[in-house]
């Protein structure tokens, strides 16, 4: 047993790291990564330990402020002892060679996430298995439901309740911040909660932060929809199956999202908002989780049968992803395309907006506000008419924002144009690349980083002409972020005689 005195590190550490003195660890039976049980005055909880020459001196504990379970003060003595290993390690393992886990295994599983007493590697390994051996139904449903299980509910006076998911994959994704309020606007409830972005350059939370709150606790939430009908915010504040959010932490840098965390995920969610009805957005192409619409029509039935296993109405819709929607990446970018669309939609991306109406026009329909295939005209209808934009003002006053225009929305003072190559049509926009030097310009975190396509597919561009611009708030992350996008050339550009084919 080692002890210690308690030191707080201003840092962005793993979630449980405990950073002890390498001295303090020679002739002990301690090592870096060993899991270790951290006793306290007000109680105890786990961590895992790693070794520093520098950042504690000998006979002091380091950790994060932001991330301790309970309050200590400076200078308070602790002691660290070796920590039991969690009994889920024998479950990951199961997984790891391809077997069915029982529902006891996989409730373990989850408890043990909620209660971080599993290592970020631990955590990578079952995330790992599940992407390569994936998951049978019936363990997605206990999965799904623990998850639920293990954190808040909100409950409903009225009903129904709507909502829409995306799986994400194609960049500039900002429908929510058209479709939601185009539903409010209707009269029905719409209690939108959104994750950060995990493999975009901005999740629909990352967007609307840059105009308002969005970090809001139950009460909160129910306080905004009951002015408003809607809401827009991150899941992760209000501890709605928390076990996702931590998931989503490790998924993030490994830039996956497996198919049985994908359903588990998006569904537990739907259970911990009280809806009735969901409508999931599945955007099909290369680059996008879903590659064409055979993959596309197995996942929907994978969502509609959990639904239906689960008391949820699912429906699916498939959509083009083959290149971004819109011509903005990045969260303030985003948000001000989003703006230009509420306020004046014929000068908007027709994607951007028709991807939102189509998606609105479902919900209305499923709301009862529509009669069946007269949703998409309703909600061109409530757009066209200002309502739309009317309503987004008001949910974002609600949740702490402003009225703003689109040209106040500030983007990194940093900038560089990427010209074409030569004389001819853009034939492809890879979802993958151009996501990639988006968030090596700095999204998510920098809110002002991302690109704006001066250009399509389809389009006709001459050498030397713009075809698009990378901003940031960094100088040297807006270099890093052009020397990506000159080695990997995301925006192809081809003239209209590809080959010449001849007899010699």
């Amino acid at each position: 047993m080692l002890f210690l005195k308690v030191k707080y590190l201003d840092l962005d550490l793993e979630t449980n790291a405990i950073i002890i003195n390498e001295e303090d660890l020679k002739g002990t039976a301690y090592y870096p990564h060993d899991r270790v049980l951290v006793e306290t005055s007000g109680g105890s909880f786990i961590g895992t330990l790693y070794s520093t020459k520098t950042m504690v001196s000998p006979g002091e504990v380091g950790f994060s402020k932001t991330i301790m379970p309970m309050p200590l003060k400076e200078g308070e003595e602790v002691r660290i002892r070796h920590a039991q290993k969690p009994s889920s390690l024998n479950y990951i393992k199961k997984k790891m060679e391809g077997q069915t886990l029982k529902p006891h295994e996989i409730h373990t599983i989850v408890d043990e996430i909620v209660s971080k007493k599993l290592s970020n590697i631990e955590l990578t390994a079952f995330v790992v298995s599940n992407y390569i051996n994936g998951m049978e139904t019936n363990e997605i449903v206990e999965m799904t439901k623990r998850m639920a299980d293990t954190g808040e509910k909100l409950e409903w006076e009225n009903s129904p309740i709507v909502d829409v998911h995306s799986i994400g994959g194609v960049p500039g994704n900002k429908y929510a911040l058209l479709t939601i309020p185009i539903v409010a606007s209707a009269g029905i409830i719409i209690p939108k909660t959104s994750s950060r972005a995990i493999t975009s350059a901005a999740g629909t939370a990352d967007i609307v932060e840059v105009l308002a709150n969005v970090n809001l606790n139950a009460e909160e939430i129910k306080r905004v929809v009951k002015a408003t009908n809607g809401c827009l915010v991150w899941g992760g504040a209000v501890n709605l199956a928390p076990a996702d959010d931590i998931i989503i932490n490790v998924e993030r840098p490994l830039a996956i999202d497996p198919k049985p965390q994908l359903l588990a995920s998006v569904m537990a969610k739907k259970i911990a908002t009280g809806i009735n009805y969901t409508v999931i957005d599945i955007p099909i192409g290369p680059g996008v989780k879903i590659k064409n619409e055979k993959e596309g029509n197995q996942l929907a039935r994978k969502f509609i049968e959990l639904g239906d296993l689960l008391g949820i109405r699912v429906e699916c819709v498939l959509t083009y992803g083959g290149q971004p929607i819109g011509r903005a990446i990045g969260p303030a970018l985003e948000a001000r395309e989003a703006l230009m669309a509420l306020t004046d939609f014929k000068s908007a991306p027709n994607s951007l907006i028709e991807k939102s109406t189509s998606l609105a026009g479902v919900l209305l329909e499923l709301g009862g506000a529509a009669q069946p295939g007269k949703g998409n005209k309703l909600a061109w209808e409530i757009l066209s008419s200002g309502k739309a934009l009317e309503k987004f003002n008001e949910i974002i006053t609600e949740q702490g924002g402003k009225e703003t225009k689109p040209d106040e929305i500030e983007v990194g003072n940093f900038s560089a144009d990427i010209i074409s190559p030569d004389n001819g049509y853009i034939t492809y926009i890879s979802n993958k690349l151009i996501t990639n030097v988006a968030k090596e310009a700095g999204a998510p975190k920098d809110k002002k980083a991302g690109i704006l396509l001066h250009a399509k597919v389809g389009d006709k561009v001459d050498k030397g002409e713009v075809l698009y611009t990378i901003y940031s708030s960094s100088e040297e992350r807006l270099n890093a972020a052009v020397n990506l996008a000159r080695r990997t050339y995301p925006v192809k550009v081809e003239g209209m005689l590809l080959k010449r084919i001849s007899k010699f």
